[in-house]
């Protein structure tokens, strides 16, 4: 599979590989350069629908407040859990 480059540094994703990885309208595409390469990593679309406490423990203060220190922390926990595979294959 080839796509070329828009001029705006566009690329379509190929509708088999779209289909393979359940990529849906709306997901977040979290991008990096990894090793000279670039990793995409979907992230499933936001919701309005609030679980602000579905993990909050009584008398314990709530870790993230807004959906940007979520979305902070969901990228953090990516780059932790890559970086101890890497470590791991050492």
């Amino acid at each position: 599979m080839v796509s070329q480059v828009s001029q705006r540094g566009q690329i379509t994703i190929d509708r088999a590989v779209r289909e393979k990885l359940g990529v849906q309208p709306g997901m977040v595409a979290y991008q990096r350069v990894v090793d000279g390469r670039l990793e995409v990593i979907f992230l499933p679309a936001p919701h309005r629908r609030s679980q602000f406490g579905a993990f909050h423990r009584e008398g314990e203060a709530p870790k993230v407040t807004t959906s940007e220190e979520l979305e902070q922390a969901v990228m953090e926990a990516i780059d932790e859990a890559q970086q101890n595979e890497e470590g791991g294959r050492g």
